[in-house]
């Protein structure tokens, strides 16, 4: 820490007490010692010295003992060459400056009692802006508004910014946030509150913009509005300082903005709003404390541009700011997410086969993005004509404080149920395998893509509060910028997926469930286990046990395996019970490895679906992408109509594409040697894993055996392949009976 920190704070507080002290000895010259004092309308008298030390302020002669408690908390001054290596005579300093201040504030009154309004709005005609400490009618309006949440927080303003604008500017950020803002000192013969009424805009308690005093001493007022809700509504006990403070810096989200030259008096009254938990962050180039210790993040921090002080203000006091509205011409919320936009209801799409889609979420540093910013990159929905189609590429920036890249691949799945939200909007698949479905009435009421990040930036902010503090959304639509996202989304995938590589199902007890895609198969229970990710593909094991940690009631929730009724085919007492229960009855049980016996259930949003071939005695799979015909007689959109409603189908399963290499991959039905058909895209896309699998198994060329659509597409046009390549699953047991 800077020594100049400290000999600033702590000359700060000297002078502070030195001043008070003179002001008190000529009230006692002045006044008799039994006079009262007190703050207005208030049952705590001054506030946060009773409510820190206990001591009921009621007359002139009770101020002798806090402020000579005051003097004895200042330490030392600096002397040397050393460094203060620590917060505690700041902090010290600092509370024995507010305590000044407050005593400082009372004998004002005293001396003055119309210099404030004391009323929730100012008599700004008259020229009386300033409405000094609140009474308990305003604490009990106001007050439990930072307790239910709709106020999630105070923006103290010291001082005045450079220009009106930039107040003005300032203030609107904050309003637009819910947050109050408590304004007190002057800077350059001007102040934030002028600046403000200057510009017309109306202030006081109505607005959230509270013109407490003209001088940093009534600052106080803040602090003592806080400590008492904490004892109005928090039920903190007078004294009880500890707590006192723990609550304010636990639940009252609040921080100082010095906006101007900061002197020793600014300084030391900073120091005091750390005691709290209260960060400051200045426009003007001050000396920093940026480590951690009493406040949640940094405690001073200097150079703050004005057009960034806002949001920097709310991340580094860890200030979670909900977001109540989302403004977007359809209607939106969970009762459209199985809505379906089907033939004759369509005016556009993304995706789906016709087009590139490609979704991916990506951590960013604080500095990197603008919050709530959504840029469109090439054309949008009010360019097209009624059934033309675009690529689109979404990908969505986050940074948080608590933030993991761990973290990524469960916000982008949230992608699928929240563009679903959107009425006449519809959303399957993930990954680079999405499809978005854009109805008439949503482009006739105005729907543009921007809706689409507007969605998501308020949504990931009200649902994951705890690890979101920024959303950027960006999304293309040019086919070259598509196919490069693309590219990097492909590469963040398999990095993903190869985290569970090592793992086994047999390594936990615990398995995931997934139910995000019910709204459209309401039968369905995705489990998700080391060795069979999500058939989605977006989601493996590590990701659900991240997701249940981030939302412990949301859609993946930890399943308890239990009992091994089977391990060939793979099946569990405590899966069944689950899947009973979460499929209302409709599902009895599964098998993880088999898509002969009893399948797992399959979704629309499957990557893949594998079909049995009886006359190969094997099987084939085909990826959503294809949209040729299959050995199974049926393309993938069929194949995906006939059993993606949520049923367990004997024959047929749906299955993510990393699935077809991990070890368990229908290891009840003979495993992957039984493959005998896959599209070429798809062969070449898994070509490492399958030449690994090959290795391993004793089949080198395994590849080379697998029939594509370029030898058939029939399993009469297969089979000669399959004899000539000697394939294994030819001498393997029958897979019927």
């Amino acid at each position: 820490m800077s020594k100049l920190v400290a000999f600033a704070a702590i000359q700060g507080g000297y002078k502070v007490i030195s001043q008070v002290e003179g002001q008190y000895q000529k009230a006692l010259e002045t006044f008799d010692a039994s006079t009262k004092i007190s703050f207005g309308n208030t049952a705590y008298y001054l506030p946060v010295i009773y409510s820190l030390l206990g001591i009921k302020v009621e007359t002139l002669e009770d101020l002798k003992k806090p402020l000579a408690f005051a003097r004895g908390l200042l330490p030392p001054h600096v002397k040397g060459k050393n460094n203060l290596p620590y917060l505690g005579p700041l902090l010290d300093a600092g509370m024995a400056a507010i305590f000044g201040y407050e005593i400082m504030e009372a004998l004002r009154i005293l001396n003055e009692p119309d210099f404030y309004t004391f009323t929730e709005d100012p008599d700004v005609e008259s020229g009386k802006i300033w409405v000094g400490p609140a009474d308990d009618t305003i604490l009990r309006k106001r007050g439990v508004e930072f307790v239910d949440g709709s106020a999630p927080g105070f923006a103290a303003i010291v001082g005045a910014a450079p220009t009106p604008e930039i107040a003005k500017n300032i203030v609107e950020d904050y309003q637009k946030k819910s947050l109050y803002i408590f304004c007190a000192a002057n800077h350059n013969n001007t102040s934030v509150i002028q600046q403000l009424v200057d510009q017309d805009i109306q202030v006081g308690w109505n607005t959230r913009i509270v013109p407490f005093g003209p001088d940093i001493s009534s600052a106080v007022f803040a602090l003592g509005f806080a400590n008492r809700a904490a004892m109005t509504f928090g039920g903190v006990q007078p004294g009880d300082h500890r707590k006192m403070l723990m609550y304010n810096k636990e639940r009252i989200f609040a921080f100082v903005n010095a906006l101007g030259d900061i002197g020793t008096e600014w300084g030391v009254a900073a120091a005091g709003c750390v005691n709290w938990g209260f960060p400051t962050l200045a426009d003007t180039d001050i000396p920093e404390i940026l480590p951690t210790g009493i406040c949640t993040y940094e405690h001073v921090v200097a150079n703050v541009p004005h057009d960034e002080i806002c949001q920097k203000s709310v991340e580094v006091r860890g200030l979670k700011v909900s977001i109540s509205d989302i403004e977007i011409p359809c209607a939106f919320g969970p009762a459209f997410e199985g809505e379906r936009v089907r033939g004759g209801d369509l005016h556009s799409q993304m995706g789906g086969g016709k087009t590139q889609c490609t979704e991916l979420v990506k951590r960013a540093e604080m500095s990197e993005i603008e919050d709530g910013k959504v840029i469109i990159v090439g054309k949008d929905i009010p360019d097209l004509k009624e059934g033309e189609t675009l690529p689109l590429g979404i990908f969505i920036q986050i940074a948080g404080r608590e933030f993991q890249e761990d973290f990524e691949p469960i916000l982008e799945r949230q992608i699928h149920h929240l563009v679903n939200y959107i009425q006449g909007i519809m959303h399957i698949g993930q990954r680079d395998i999405s499809w978005v479905r854009v109805g008439k009435n949503a482009v006739d009421k105005g729907f543009t893509l921007k809706d689409i990040g507007v969605v998501l930036h308020a949504k990931f902010h009200q649902e994951f509060q705890k690890i979101v503090d920024k959303v950027q959304v960006t999304l293309y639509t040019q086919k070259e910028d598509v196919a490069k996202l693309t590219k990097t989304a492909r590469a963040e995938y398999k990095t993903r997926d190869e985290r569970v590589d090592k793992m086994t199902d047999e390594d936990v007890e615990t398995y995931y469930s997934c139910s995000l895609c019910q709204s459209f198969a309401p039968n369905h229970v995705c489990t998700v286990s080391p060795e069979r990710t999500g058939l989605c593909g977006a989601y493996n094991w590590m990701d659900c046990r991240a997701a249940f940690e981030i939302n412990p009631t949301g859609p993946n929730q930890p399943i308890e395996k239990g009992e091994c009724l089977d391990p060939v085919l793979g099946q569990w007492k405590g899966v069944n019970d689950f899947v009973f229960k979460a499929s209302r009855g409709a599902v009895t049980h599964y098998n993880f490895y088999s898509l002969v016996v009893d399948p797992m259930t399959t979704c629309g949003c499957c990557e893949c679906i594998a079909a049995m071939l009886p006359s190969c005695n094997g099987i084939m799979t085909v990826n959503r992408e294809f949209a040729g015909e299959t050995p199974s007689g049926m393309k993938f959109t069929t194949l995906a109509g006939v059993m993606g409603g949520g049923a367990s189908s004997p024959g047929f399963v749906g299955h993510s594409k990393y699935n077809i290499t991990q070890r368990k991959f229908i290891k009840g039905d003979g495993g992957l040697l039984r493959m005998v058909w896959m599209p070429k895209m798809l062969k070449e896309e898994i070509k490492d894993r399958i030449d690994k699998y090959g290795e391993e198994t004793g089949y080198p060329d395994f590849y080379n055996m697998i029939a594509d659509e370029t030898v058939g597409t029939t399993e009469e046009e297969i089979m000669p392949f399959l004899e000539e390549k000697g394939h294994p699953a030819l001498s393997m047991d029958s897979l019927i009976g």
